[in-house]
């Protein structure tokens, strides 16, 4: 396992992160693994080197905060581990339980503490931008929280490049904890990012961490394979649906994994992995081959000639982003 910083900070994470969403409760999502489904992968990741785990208090509404803090209890040491939670999507009915205010940052960093079983969060990330909330109110008191030790380092999620510069900048003008990384869609058939928010983070030093790098499983082949996942998701329809370029792209991920003789899965995690600003792509385990598909894709170097072609069905159509 390779390791890199994060942003322009001194932390250091594995190449590839093991997303938790895929485990809590079926009640939430069906595709979703109960614990003792989900600690062998946790475990299995550990084993591989991974040491960067990332969840949300809205999955399986905090299930998954808990099964995964249990499982690095008993499977690792916890300073050795980087692990990162989220909020801003509702919590409940009342309207303080969602969004960026103090009020509910504090609450939600609390809970996420209690139930990941920790006195610290090594990357807590804002979920979504929030319209309704001060940018001042929210990055002060994510700042009070790094300075009261509940925090490491910050990080966001799935916004407008000029809404994150906009929060950028007042943190660095008020000498506040300032965000290191950026967690958005990035994958072979959703690319809108590369026009704004990647240059971006290129410039002012702020790592990707993509999340669904495998186009929720479609470019891993999950449609032929009849997962539950792809037959219960209602996202993957609403996103992906009768497009023509989504088609044609994977077909050229079928095309260049059946000439390389590897699953379609390493070759769409290999594209993703080449990008500059990507430091660590969140990537699931559900399936045994699951990880030593993305294990594999670190290895797996593109030719210019195959970037270029699993690329060109998306170069000919610009799509709005898709939260």
């Amino acid at each position: 396992m390779n390791y890199v910083r994060l942003g322009h900070s001194g932390l250091k994470v594995s190449r590839l992160c093991l997303g938790c969403m895929t485990y809590g409760e079926p009640t939430w999502r069906p595709w979703v693994l109960q614990e003792e489904q989900a600690r062998p992968f946790i475990r299995d990741a550990l084993e591989s080197g991974i040491n960067f785990f990332d969840t949300a208090n809205i999955y399986s509404s905090g299930e998954s905060e808990r099964i995964l803090g249990r499982a690095l209890k008993d499977f690792a040491r916890r300073d050795d581990m980087v692990i990162a939670t989220k909020a801003f999507f509702p919590m409940s009915e009342h309207p303080n339980n969602r969004g960026l205010s103090r009020k509910h940052i504090i609450q939600s960093v609390n809970a996420s503490l209690q139930r990941l079983g920790t006195d610290y969060i090594d990357l807590f990330v804002i979920h979504r931008f929030d319209e309704e909330t001060p940018i001042e109110e929210t990055a002060e008191t994510l700042d009070n929280l790094v300075r009261a030790g509940k925090i490491r380092y910050l990080g966001a999620s799935s916004m407008h490049a000029w809404r994150f510069m906009k929060i950028l900048a007042f943190q660095r003008h008020n000498n506040l904890a300032s965000f290191i990384s950026m967690q958005s869609q990035y994958n072979l058939v959703t690319r809108e990012d590369e026009a704004d928010l990647l240059p971006l983070c290129l410039e002012e030093g702020v790592s990707l961490t993509p999340w669904s790098p495998l186009a929720r499983g479609l470019l891993a082949g999950a449609r032929k394979a009849g997962t539950l996942r792809a037959e219960t998701d209602e996202q993957t329809p609403r996103w992906y649906g009768g497009r023509n370029e989504v088609e044609h792209t994977i077909k050229a991920v079928e095309a260049i994994a059946t000439a390389r003789g590897v699953p379609t899965a390493q070759v769409s995690l290999a594209w993703v992995l080449a990008k500059e600003s990507v430091a660590a792509p969140i990537v699931g385990l559900s399936k045994s081959h699951h990880l030593q598909d993305a294990l594999k894709a670190l290895s797996l170097t593109l030719s210019d000639e195959e970037l270029a072609t699993l690329e060109a069905p998306m170069n000919k159509h610009a799509r709005p982003q898709r939260w």
